[in-house]
């Protein structure tokens, strides 16, 4: 054992871009087969899992490695999802460039609110960023005309293109639907958002924030900017925010102020905790468990004789137990929870490699 896995490690590069590449292609490939191998209403989860996750590592970033409590990324999805409800129709621009467009002007916001942020701490920060997510959605009320007040704004879904379509018969024998397309056009996207973010925590942003978090003061004697790097910090964040609200408008179809509401900041924030603050493989899971534990609660309190509107009850009961017990049991979220499961078995005796163990805990990576 102890030798195949030393073997398995020297395959690995040891720079940071090519064992991220490595990483993204191997997640690539679990993401086709997992599709391929799905119907349409999985797809549809795994879509919606996939916006969540673009928000949750993006969140990661702010509140796990800089220190920044957020309660607004719920609107921050908001200005991406009307961004793109704005350009994209069946004359409007590709959508591509419309989900960059979506993530620039939502980072545009992001150093409006950032730097206004940057000197608050805490609990201040945290009801800073709770007034904006509060009062956001408000705004496509006001503005009614142009972004279609409490019905919301229809969004035009984009469709395959035809290379596309073609490559994926080839290579699976499947028909590619619209829903399929479209968990794969919120995972690709995850996937590249993964990729730069990996890269960017193990670069010296990376360590600037950590620094930050962990003592300011020091950082600050050491030269840091702290409001620079907290405004660098809340600007990234929320271009993430932003390219999620463009994929969580194309894969709903539908910009509406009732889907951005403080309940969707609160669920972004919860995700990152239950699943390891300062992880990347963290907030991906925690955002699974925010897709999949509410309607597998649903399903077992139905089976146990419970009506639809009571075991539609017991799913946040159940997913507010988990967090409760994630924070008592398990501060260092479901990461940290199986980074300590795979220390204690690499110290057992021929358990594992020498020094592995003694890697930190939010060391760049997709981990």
């Amino acid at each position: 054992m102890t030798a195949l896995t030393a073997a398995a490690r020297r395959l690995i590069p040891r720079s940071p871009l090519p064992r991220h590449v490595l990483a993204v292609l191997a997640a690539l490939v679990v993401v086709v087969l997992v599709l391929e191998n799905t119907g349409s209403f999985r797809a549809s989860q795994l879509a919606t899992m996939s916006y969540y996750a673009i928000a949750a590592v993006g969140l990661t970033v702010l509140t796990g490695l800089n220190g920044q409590i957020s309660l607004g990324h719920g609107a921050l999805m908001a200005v991406g999802a009307y961004t793109t409800g704005l350009l994209l129709g069946d004359d409007g621009l590709p959508f591509p460039v419309v989900m960059v467009l979506a993530a620039a002007a939502t980072a545009l916001v992001g150093i409006v609110v950032g730097a206004a942020a940057s000197r608050l701490h805490g609990p201040y920060l945290a009801g800073a960023t709770l007034a904006f997510a509060v009062g956001t959605p408000g705004l496509a009320v006001y503005f009614d005309s142009v972004l279609g007040g409490e019905q919301g704004l229809p969004v035009a879904a984009p469709t395959a293109p035809a290379w596309f379509d073609d490559a994926m018969f080839f290579l699976t024998g499947n028909d590619l639907g619209s829903q399929k397309y479209l968990a794969y056009l919120g995972w690709g996207t995850l996937l590249v958002v993964m990729l730069l973010l990996a890269n960017l925590i193990a670069s010296r942003y990376g360590r600037i924030w950590r620094a930050v978090r962990d003592d300011e003061v020091a950082a600050e004697l050491s030269g840091v900017r702290l409001g620079h790097t907290r405004v660098l910090a809340f600007v990234v964040s929320a271009a993430c925010a932003g390219l999620a609200g463009s994929v969580l408008a194309m894969v709903v179809r539908l910009a509406a102020p009732s889907g951005f509401t403080i309940v969707l900041s609160l669920s972004l924030l919860t995700a990152v905790v239950v699943g390891g603050l300062g992880s990347l493989g963290g907030a991906l899971l925690g955002s699974a468990l925010l897709v999949f534990l509410p309607p597998a609660v649903t399903d077992l309190g139905t089976a146990a004789g419970l009506t639809g509107v009571q075991a539609a009850e017991l799913a946040p009961l159940v997913y507010g137990v988990v967090l409760v017990l994630v924070i008592l049991l398990a501060p260092g979220g479901a990461m940290g929870l199986l980074r300590g499961l795979w220390r204690r078995r690499v110290r057992r005796p021929g358990g594992g490699v020498p020094g592995h163990e003694g890697r930190g805990d939010d060391e760049g990576g997709t981990e």
